[in-house]
């Protein structure tokens, strides 16, 4: 045996000697550079630091810290794996966000990464085999991981690292791309590749081959906003998932590596070659003869753009701000509300949503027409429940601009309840406490605010100057309390002030940055809920997949004013729609109170009919409703009328006769300053007739009284003279 294995060496080196040599010989300079500028820098290394190397034992503490490292991840990757709940996943995957109004009836759904689950017996196994050809060949044998792709993917990304280029490889399973979109972030970091191995592992112990296949294809993104397998066979063949041919099938897993690069409809040459290549990954996967894939390398893609649509995003600007309060209030992540099968329980009243849906629809509702914008809140005064919101006209984009939440205006003369009435009443004025309403002059820099048409008059009751939002009186009454008292009332209701509106234009709505209508409806509610303001919403519960509750909203409320000074208020506002600026928008047959408000132009394109914004904010003791409308930029040929007829005024007429319907209709508990007044002089009226009555009354009787008692008089003075006539002698 031995002279056999002597004899092979020998031959071995015989046939291997050319090819030595020839290495030698290449390598030859190499070593010699090596040998001449290396080994002399590896020899001071040596001497300067071979001692304290040795000293210290630096090669065990390497080694103990490549250990400690190990095990620390090994122990971290373990933790999030046996704490995760795996057990979750399909049930995630499968299940959609739901949206629930406040009678608990689903109003709607999140798909998020979501297309229509279909089960692995229902997925074309053309399909299968080209996802495992492809993607993944030795699926069936591994256990969630690959070492040898792993290894595979780390050697090439630091070899691109190296030549310069960004480029990742990944090297993970089916298994482990699943765990990755399901679960973690797409960051290309020694974390997160650690917390994929190991929760691959968990999924690969729970879930069986098949249905880690169907929960991969049912997640996968397919471009145009399609995800899963089933939807994108609806949209580029028009067939099921169950159906599709094995060019089809090839093409489809084709895209997953680039959705938008692979894209059929757009780039057909590039979807062809890539479905081509598939093909061939099916050819030496023995899945095809050759012979079959020629023929189908030969057929056209015939990928046509077939309408698509399972989505139940019913009420788009309620569920964006359902959507924005969830991650900015309960700090939950957007992926995981869209994706994570979570049940969201709202303050969404649907009949209400559905209404100003049609109502901004309606372009009768417009008089400024197309170019303009609006807002719209209906608010529960109670709750502070959010029943309804519209962001905007024109075509809706996903968690966009929403101009009810995050448009800041000057709110004009809306904040005069807020700033200069409410906190008046508060310091003793009274609803008709007598302002000036003349020409004049505020502060040391002369500040002289002026009513609409120039307007003035002598002194005149505070309801008045409510009623037709005059702006002297309104100045002249904040400068009598001190700026402070309306900037600390603006403030504690909400109102997101900053130092510079600390000033008298305040008053009348001069702010720098404004406020939007979401806060001003929240302002409001104070007004009608006896004085307590109810804190904004739109979320009362959310609930997990698993049935746990995640999220119990609680209701919060801050006192601004007294219940009596928010009866007066009312009692005063309550003459807006009736005798004042939204006369227009008065609901037939409702009361309601509230104020309206326009913001001027200033410079050179104002005149008395331009503005650049218009409000109106109206309330029963059940619900506030506001309406914004006027245009994004406002300049020269961007304005808007300064009357609510020709602006808010229909919107605001309109969603108001369809909301109050739609509450329990409370009645208020204070009755309007002019009803009042009606009713002290009829009883004034009353008193004075009666007054005249009882004197008229009381003069019979002194009349009838007198002519008794003179005729009584008359009687006895007959008698006393016939009796002294008896007693004198007869002549």
């Amino acid at each position: 045996m031995k002279d056999i294995l002597k004899k092979l060496k020998e031959w071995w080196q015989q046939k291997t000697a050319p090819v030595t040599e020839w290495l030698k010989h290449f390598f030859a300079p190499f070593i010699r550079w090596h040998k001449r500028f290396c080994q002399p820098f590896y020899a001071w290394i040596s001497r300067t630091f071979g001692p304290f190397w040795h000293r210290f034992q630096v090669n065990r503490w390497l080694i103990t810290l490549f250990l400690t490292l190990f095990l620390v991840v090994s122990v971290l990757g373990t933790f999030e794996a046996k704490t995760t709940d795996v057990t979750d996943l399909k049930k995630q995957l499968q299940s959609t966000t739901e949206i629930y109004d406040n009678a608990g009836n689903k109003a709607g759904s999140l798909s998020g990464q979501k297309g229509t689950y279909v089960k692995f017996r229902d997925i074309s196994p053309h399909a299968v085999n080209a996802v495992i050809a492809t993607e993944d060949r030795h699926f069936y044998r591994e256990h969630g991981f690959s070492i040898k792709g792993m290894t595979r993917g780390v050697l090439t990304t630091i070899w691109y690292r190296i030549r310069g280029s960004h480029v990742s490889v990944g090297g993970s399973t089916l298994t482990q791309q699943l765990v990755k979109n399901a679960y973690l972030s797409q960051d290309q970091t020694i974390i997160r590749k650690a917390r994929e191995l190991f929760l691959s592992i968990e999924v690969e112990k729970e879930y069986s081959k098949h249905e880690i296949l169907a929960m991969y294809l049912n997640n996968a993104y397919f471009g145009h906003g399609v995800w899963g397998i089933q939807d994108a066979s609806k949209k580029y063949f028009g067939v099921d998932a169950a159906d599709l041919s094995v060019s089809q099938g090839a093409m489809l897993i084709g895209m997953l590596q680039s959705p938008n690069g692979y894209d059929p409809l757009t780039y057909q040459d590039a979807a062809k070659n890539r479905r081509d290549q598939v093909l061939q990954n099916l050819v030496a996967t023995k899945y095809l003869t050759q012979a079959q894939a020629d023929y189908n390398a030969d057929l056209p893609v015939n990928a046509v753009d077939h309408e698509v649509d399972n989505s139940n995003y019913n009420y788009p600007y309620y569920f964006d701000s359902v959507i924005n309060e969830a991650i900015n209030t309960y700090h939950l992540k957007e992926q995981d509300i869209l994706n994570n099968g979570y049940k969201i329980y709202t303050t969404l009243n649907q009949d209400d949503q559905a209404n100003l849906q049609a109502d901004y629809e309606n372009p009768n509702l417009n008089p400024i027409g197309d170019g303009s914008q609006a807002a719209s809140i209906v608010m529960d005064a109670k709750t502070g429940g959010v029943r309804a919101i519209i962001g905007g006209r024109g075509e809706h984009v996903f968690r966009g601009f929403n101009r009810a939440t995050q448009s800041r205006r000057s709110p004009g003369s809306t904040i005069k309840p807020i700033v200069d009435y409410g906190p008046s009443l508060s310091r003793g004025f009274s609803y008709d406490s007598d302002l000036k309403n003349s020409t004049m002059s505020f502060g040391t820099n002369g500040y002289s605010p002026s009513n609409y048409g120039d307007y003035t008059s002598d002194k005149i009751p505070m309801y008045q100057a409510l009623e037709n939002s005059y702006n002297i009186p309104a100045v002249w009454l904040l400068d009598q309390m001190g700026v402070s008292v309306g900037y600390d009332a603006a403030k504690k209701a909400g109102l997101p002030l900053t130092k510079s509106d600390k000033n008298l234009a305040l008053a009348i709505g001069g702010l720098k940055k404004g406020v939007t209508p979401l806060e001003m409806t929240q302002a409001y509610t104070s007004f009608a809920n006896d004085g307590q303001m109810s804190k904004s919403h739109f979320i009362t519960k959310i609930v997990d997949a698993s049935g746990k509750t995640i999220v119990q909203a609680k209701q919060k409320h801050t006192r601004l004013w007294s219940r009596k000074v928010a009866n007066e208020m009312t009692s005063m506002m309550l003459g807006v729609y009736t005798h004042g600026t939204g006369a227009s928008a008065d609901p037939a047959g409702y009361d309601v109170a509230g104020k309206t408000g326009t913001t001027e132009v200033s410079g050179t394109d104002s005149t008395s009919d331009n503005a650049t914004d218009s409000w109106a904010i109206a309330y029963t003791p059940d619900v506030v409703v506001t309406t914004w409308s006027g245009y994004d930029e406002t300049d020269a040929s961007h304005t808007i009328s300064a009357y609510l007829s020709q602006t808010s005024g229909p919107l605001m007429k309109t969603t108001l006769e369809q909301v109050i319907p739609n509450t329990e209709q409370t009645k208020f508990k204070t009755k309007s300053v002019r009803s009042k007044m009606a009713a002290t002089k009829d009883n004034e009226s009353t008193s004075q007739n009666g007054f005249k009555d009882n004197i008229n009354g009381i003069g019979d009787e002194i009349k009838q009284g007198a002519s008794s008692t003179w005729n009584n008089v008359k009687d006895g003075a007959q008698k006393a003279w016939s009796g002294i006539q008896s007693l004198l002698p007869e002549f």
